[in-house]
């Protein structure tokens, strides 16, 4: 069965950095796209980032371009999204997704507060 469980969140100040990470399991990992969504308090789930199945194409929310970067680790079945410049706006809990299967994972909270 699909899995994927989240980590790396927590609270940081604004302009600092966070690595989150995802680790994915109960599928063949490197033939699908994953995707980091978040969502904040009373709003909507809204896509971070998109990376293809090779790592080869990725596309990101026009709020994180320049700030965040997707990568994956096809041979360790990870996924991570490296956040710079935070700001109080990326306070979110932050999901892994992938959509073939529709499946979410538990979700990591980020917290940008001084």
């Amino acid at each position: 069965q699909v899995q994927l469980v989240e980590s790396g969140g927590g609270l940081v100040q604004p302009g600092g950095s966070l690595r989150l990470s995802c680790a994915a399991s109960g599928f063949t990992f490197n033939n699908y796209a994953m995707s980091w969504y978040r969502q904040a308090p009373g709003k909507e789930r809204e896509l971070v980032a998109r990376i293809s199945g090779d790592g080869g194409g990725t596309n990101y929310a026009n709020f994180v371009k320049g700030r965040f970067t997707i990568s994956r680790d096809n041979a360790k079945n990870m996924v991570h999204l490296q956040m710079n410049r935070l700001t109080s706006d990326d306070t979110a809990v932050y999901f892994c997704y992938v959509l073939r299967f529709r499946s979410w994972g538990q979700g990591t909270q980020v917290t940008v507060s001084s």
